[in-house]
């Protein structure tokens, strides 16, 4: 079966002429006229792009296409690969094609979806076609775009008989747990704004197979990461899935140390024992070290939460995140001397030195990361503390144009820039103006608690003073 294919505008070279004419039954004596009437008509039914608008994949699952970091994504993707100890990896290879794709960088796509064909043939044997419905949803999309619409449509008919054996009412889509849980895992790489889509698709999936350990998994790491984001008790979104998820998984070293940190202010003898658990196995070890590094932080064993932040980052240098852990770690330290200053001026100089080193280690983040919200908030804080608001401020403004951007982040920023204006600039009523503007976003997060908190706590403040227009 083979539909006409169609060209958008003027044919990338001679080849797709000579392919146009050939598909078209027109012979080289042909007019240029008669070719470019019947590629007119054929560009305003399109049946190729039809058919592709209705594969399930990558292109079709809305993901961003502008706006994106793309060598931060890629890093991050290139991390996984190397060190994640996982068996679901067939889907991070669909991921880093579309990654590629949008770097204009097509041929490295098709290798990227080679590799994810053979780890499909490798490990997954009787359900290989299954598995393999996103990966020719791909294949297609990328030759289409580089104009080798022969092979697009070589995949497109793969797909077309895989929907005739699973007996799928449409032609090229068929609705699969499988590929609503690699859905997921798509949405979770392209960051919070994706988060709660990813989740709705994970649990899609579970409504199947409420037993599959994959789709467990991605449902417990999406639920971990959308826990900052609710309002009330941290727990009670992701603890019950994240301990499901260790039940079906008990070797995953990653998700036992998430269930760790989830443990840790409900149970934290509880969670130690599985930080402890994942930090003796010897995959995926530079994420566990890097959530054991968090772990102890939030113990307040800081000398514990920098080894293993060091040791992760001997692995993965040009991690943001763990350089974000890192400033982290100093910053805790830094407040830790700062409260003994008064009764020991002598450690000024430390105070100084451990000041330096977040610093340090916050520019090494937004390096990696242009848009690392959270590590400029943080490096202008750091600022703050050392005494230098040009320089906070000019951090501070410039996550404050920022576009694009979660609600709970646009909420993080007007709170701690408020509070940079009411504690470090003295400004009051630029403090109100952004507890303000951050309460005008209404997401029911954590950070709005404390934008409420923050502001009635100065407009009270201001009517002890008797100002009459608070």
């Amino acid at each position: 079966m083979f539909t006409a294919p169609i060209f958008h505008g003027k044919p990338q070279d001679t080849t797709l002429l000579i392919g146009a004419q050939i598909m078209l039954g027109y012979s080289s004596s042909r007019s240029q006229t008669g070719i470019h009437r019947a590629m007119s008509e054929m560009s305003e039914r399109n049946p190729m792009r039809d058919a592709l608008v209705q594969l399930r994949c990558h292109f079709t699952w809305d993901l961003p296409r502008e706006d994106l970091d793309l060598p931060d994504l890629e890093d991050r993707i290139l991390q996984e690969i190397t060190f994640l100890g996982t068996k679901f990896s067939v889907g991070i290879y669909s991921t880093l094609a579309y990654v590629k794709h949008l770097k204009r960088q097509n041929e490295e796509a098709l290798e990227s979806l080679r590799r994810a064909e053979e780890l499909i043939q490798q490990d997954h044997g009787e359900q290989a076609e299954i598995q393999s419905l996103v990966v020719w949803g791909n294949y297609a999309w990328i030759y289409y775009h580089m104009g080798r619409l022969l092979e697009a449509q070589t995949y497109l008919d793969k797909v077309e008989e895989s929907c005739m054996v699973l007996s799928s009412p449409s032609r090229y889509r068929v609705e699969l747990p499988e590929i609503d849980c690699e859905e997921g895992w798509a949405l979770l790489k392209f960051g919070g704004r994706y988060y709660e889509r990813a989740r709705d698709c994970f649990q899609k999936a579970l409504q199947l197979e409420p037993d599959n350990p994959e789709f467990n998994t991605g449902f417990a790491i999406v639920m971990y990461r959308l826990d900052s984001y609710f309002q009330g008790d941290p727990h009670s979104v992701s603890l019950e899935p994240l301990r499901r998820a260790v039940r079906l998984n008990p070797e995953d070293a990653y998700i036992k140390a998430l269930l760790a940190l989830k443990l840790q202010e409900q149970n934290p003898e509880e969670g130690e024992r599985y930080i402890e658990e994942a930090l003796k196995a010897r995959s995926s070890q530079p994420y566990v070290f890097r959530y054991a590094a968090k772990f102890y932080r939030i113990k307040g064993s800081l000398e514990k939460a920098l080894h293993f932040s060091k040791l992760a980052l001997q692995e993965i240098p040009s991690s943001a995140l763990l350089h974000h852990q890192m400033g982290l770690c100093y910053k805790d330290q830094m407040l830790q001397i700062k409260r003994t200053l008064k009764s020991h001026p002598q450690r000024r100089e430390l105070f100084d030195r451990i000041i330096a080193l977040a610093l340090r280690h916050f520019k090494k983040a937004i390096e990696y990361k242009p848009q690392f919200v959270l590590a400029y908030i943080d490096l202008a804080k750091m600022y703050a503390e050392a005494g230098d608001y040009t320089n906070a401020e000019e951090n501070f403004q410039r996550v404050l144009h920022m576009e694009q951007l979660e609600d709970v982040r646009r909420q993080e920023i007007h709170y701690y820039y408020g509070r940079f204006q009411e504690f470090h600039r003295r400004s009051e009523d630029n403090a109100l103006h952004h507890y303000l503007e951050g309460l005008k976003i209404e997401k029911e997060t954590y950070v709005r608690s404390l934008l409420l908190t923050a502001m009635r706590k100065l407009a009270a403040k201001q009517v002890r003073q008797g100002r009459d227009d608070v």
